[in-house]
């Protein structure tokens, strides 16, 4: 099943700048896709027109069957529901424990707490955090902060996972702990699509890949297919 699906996609900026071209992807329910390229080919307008921050100047982005540039500003919250983010930096409320920074997410939902403790621990279970629920941010590890970071974006339950850059600020042995922890959500049947310009973690992986180059899909590699191309 087609969860995400671009069609003849371009983006130009106020100020000329084009940064997708006559896109067209899909992405099935399910899959873990990297998307990689140097810096300035379009990755982070990609993902940004996938949770509507960005909208596309032409073409279709179809979510979930959401219309993504057709929705309105005030309905925006039906599509983010679907959608979890996680950054490069953490962007946890560091006066607030590790699940009070994941109960956030459903606080603003307006979930009563007999609903949210459950969740929360359930998902600070999966990211192998259970026991560090009462540790503020300044208190963890990098990896682990990345980890509540995740917890956070996925407590909701969301269809897709997009992570950017999840671990460029960790050093190979937690940048691979968050990668396992990752899987895990994707065997749940998350998808997740993550951005990266590590090269490691992609050849380990053996995931999907698409690749991009000046706003274009210039290859789209099937799993296990991607061989390190120097990126």
């Amino acid at each position: 099943m087609d969860l995400i699906k671009f069609k003849d996609v371009k983006k130009v900026y106020k100020n000329g700048t084009t940064a997708i071209y006559d896109m067209d992807l899909t992405i099935k329910k399910g899959e873990f896709v990297f998307i990689m390229g140097s810096t300035g080919c379009g990755k982070s307008t990609l993902i940004k027109m996938l949770y509507r921050e960005e909208k596309p100047t032409s073409g279709q982005i179809l979510v979930g069957g959401l219309n993504v540039g057709k929705i309105r500003n005030r309905k925006v919250y039906k599509l983010r529901r679907k959608i979890g983010v996680v950054f490069q930096n953490y962007q946890l409320l560091h006066n607030s424990t590790a699940y009070e920074n994941v109960a956030f997410a459903l606080e603003v939902l307006g979930l009563p707490k007999s609903e949210i403790h459950p969740k929360v621990m359930k998902v600070l279970d999966l990211v192998g955090l259970k026991t560090k629920a009462k540790q503020y941010p300044t208190h963890l590890s990098g990896g682990e902060q990345q980890r509540v970071a995740i917890a956070r974006a996925i407590v909701n339950g969301p269809k897709i996972l997009i992570c950017d850059e999840p671990t460029g600020n960790l050093d190979p042995k937690m940048s691979m702990e968050i990668m396992d922890v990752l899987e895990a959500i994707n065997k749940l049947g998350t998808t997740i699509i993550m951005v990266t310009h590590d090269t490691q973690i992609v050849n380990k992986l053996k995931k999907r890949v698409v690749l991009l180059d000046s706003g274009r899909i210039v290859k789209d590699y099937k799993e296990g297919e991607y061989v390190n191309e120097g990126i």
